[in-house]
């Protein structure tokens, strides 16, 4: 299983325009971030599975069915890599800033589910948001924009 993961991230990102849809991989390296976050308090709750469920379905138009794999696959990579570097390297190559920095309010969406988020799941965004790049600021900006929603 995990020979399989890695050969079909080592060829995502060796030759990612020979893929005919990208999307699949981008898909599974956000819902990879997402669930970095999700686990990073040691603790995922059905809330937290829910709002991950609901946040794939409506940013990437997908149907239940879908969602399932992804996330199950998603789950399945997270648990078996070493790094972040496959997943922030691909988001970084085909996401512009704009969409990375939605990428981190999704994160402090998925951090807010219950209503406190930890100094962990802080400290995990801060990490993922420096690593695709986004600013201090926009990473500030992203966290008061959802606990403006939250509160």
């Amino acid at each position: 299983m995990l020979d399989t993961i890695q050969r079909f991230f080592q060829q995502a990102l060796a030759e990612p325009e020979r893929s005919d849809d990208p999307a699949p991989t981008l898909e599974r390296a956000t819902a990879a971030l997402l669930c970095e976050v999700m686990r990073a308090d040691y603790h995922t709750d059905e809330a937290q599975l829910v709002a991950l469920r609901d946040l794939l379905m409506s940013h990437f138009q997908l149907s239940a069915e879908a969602v399932e794999e992804l996330m199950e696959m998603a789950r399945d990579e997270v648990e078996n890599s070493v790094d972040h570097y496959q997943f922030v390297s691909l988001i970084k190559q085909h996401y512009d800033y704009a969409q990375r920095c939605e990428l981190v309010r999704m994160m402090w969406l998925l951090a807010n589910v219950d209503a406190s988020h930890n100094a962990l799941e802080e400290h995990r965004i801060r990490r993922l948001a420096d690593l695709l790049h986004v600013s201090h600021s926009d990473f500030i900006r992203t966290k008061l924009q959802v606990q403006g929603k939250v509160g």
